[in-house]
């Protein structure tokens, strides 16, 4: 399956919208577009992962340079409503405690509470 991702900005944030499949093949599609807005001054990114089906640990390595580079650029990286297979992969990697995770789009971009699902 293929990988898309589309990019919105909202407010001081990007909104990087993930669906289909991320993993080896994929991941370095959206390795690119991250490089791309880091290079161009955008730190501050919300990963909307409620269309995204599923995620290896070679995508779950994306989140986790993309957060790195984000936070060495004063900026953050928030994730947002993952789908349960998705969330899950997080939770047992131990990265759900690492990356700041939320239910919505609308809490991440506010910087809402980190969800307890």
């Amino acid at each position: 399956m293929s990988l898309t991702v589309h990019t919105v900005e909202r407010a001081d944030v990007v909104v990087v919208s993930v669906a289909g499949e991320l993993d080896m093949a994929t991941a370095p599609q959206l390795q690119d577009q991250i490089t791309d807005l880091l290079e161009k001054g955008h730190t501050r990114l919300v990963f909307d992962l409620a269309e995204l089906t599923f995620c290896d640990s070679t995508g779950l390595s994306v989140f986790v340079r993309a957060r790195n580079s984000a936070d060495e650029a004063g900026g953050m990286v928030r994730l947002a409503a993952p789908r349960r297979g998705v969330l899950r992969i997080l939770e047992v990697s131990g990265l759900v405690e690492v990356l700041d995770t939320h239910a919505t789009v609308d809490e991440a971009v506010a910087g809402g509470p980190v969800s307890a699902d």
